[in-house]
């Protein structure tokens, strides 16, 4: 009995042992995958879920749900996975808000670095310094010379501790200005008030802003990117008037657990990276404004980890906090 008894608890042991590589072979087979997207419906961040889903569901041979958990800048959502099983069926989809939730959120739910692991960078998009047609601000150089003349200059982002916002903050300490920040809840009401007049500037994303430019009732002045906007080629960078190195850009990702297996891990990358090189993937992207990066886990890692550490240094400096 003693050796029959020794014998089950060695089986045990072993199984024990092996269990996170014999799940993983299993994996995705047990049951649908949820990709969180950490935003409402309607917004970028489940656009980007639900173009991934679909062809990421005939590779797995698996469902794939596309779950939209919204709240305090993306970081309800991403606790909620971090609270699921690290077992391979629970992602997030992030926006550029997740590198800047650190700074902002006091007593954050989880270590952003070190509880997470990034899957792959979607894709990077740049933001648009953008006027009403009828503005004194024909060019960027103006909007500059108007600050540094110690006029009022006002702009509009979609809220406080937003990207834009911490942009335009980063942007003032360089060019040694001041800028008045207006916030709003949310793309619309921005753009609302953009194309009216309400607000002289605006900077948000290609996609909330291009659909004004291209019905001429605002004016490009600048893009927050290293390199010129593909949808907008004839809009210099804010880089090469003035401020090289300048670069601001929204960015979305998908992450997993710190405690996934590692060959789940290196296969949601691979097949992330898969769907990312299909054409019409790529085209929906491309029309949200994203240009496709993809590459490897290390990649993603060290761009989100350079995009905390950067808007740290810029929430602090500025004394920003959020709304």
């Amino acid at each position: 009995m003693n050796v029959i008894f020794k014998w089950a608890l060695a089986t045990l042991c072993a199984l024990c042992a092996c269990s996170p590589s014999v799940f993983a072979q299993a994996w995705p087979t047990k049951q649908p995958i949820k990709l969180v997207a950490v935003f409402p419906p309607g917004g970028s961040v489940d656009q980007v879920a639900r173009i991934l889903s679909q062809p990421l569901s005939l590779q797995l041979g698996q469902t794939v749900i596309v779950d939209n958990k919204g709240g305090a800048s993306g970081s309800v959502g991403t606790a909620g996975v971090l609270n699921a099983p690290a077992d391979g069926y629970t992602f997030a989809v992030v926006f550029d808000t997740h590198g800047v939730n650190p700074s902002l959120i006091p007593n954050l739910p989880y270590d952003s670095k070190k509880d997470l692991i990034p899957l792959v960078l979607v894709g990077t998009s740049p933001m648009v310094l953008a006027t009403y047609t009828a503005s004194e601000y024909k060019t960027f150089q103006d909007v500059i010379k108007a600050a540094k003349a110690k006029k009022v200059v006002s702009f509009g982002t979609i809220g406080s501790g937003s990207l834009g916002h911490l942009a335009m903050s980063l942007l003032a300490k360089n060019a040694g200005v001041e800028f008045n920040h207006i916030p709003y809840k949310g793309g619309g009401p921005l753009m609302n008030d953009a194309i009216a007049g309400h607000v002289p500037l605006s900077i948000g994303s290609v996609f909330v802003t291009k659909p004004h430019l291209d019905s001429q009732r605002m004016r490009p002045l600048a893009v927050t990117s290293t390199k010129r906007a593909a949808d907008l080629p004839n809009v210099p960078t804010i880089a090469e008037l003035g401020f090289p190195g300048f670069d601001a850009p929204s960015w979305w990702a998908v992450l997993a657990s710190a405690k996934t297996p590692p060959e789940i891990v290196k296969r949601m990358n691979e097949e992330l990276n898969r769907v990312l090189k299909n054409q019409e993937v790529a085209q929906k992207l491309d029309a949200q404004g994203i240009d496709v990066v993809g590459g490897s886990v290390d990649k993603a890692r060290t761009f989100i980890d350079g995009q905390m550490d950067i808007w740290a240094k810029v929430v602090k400096d500025n004394n920003i906090s959020a709304e």
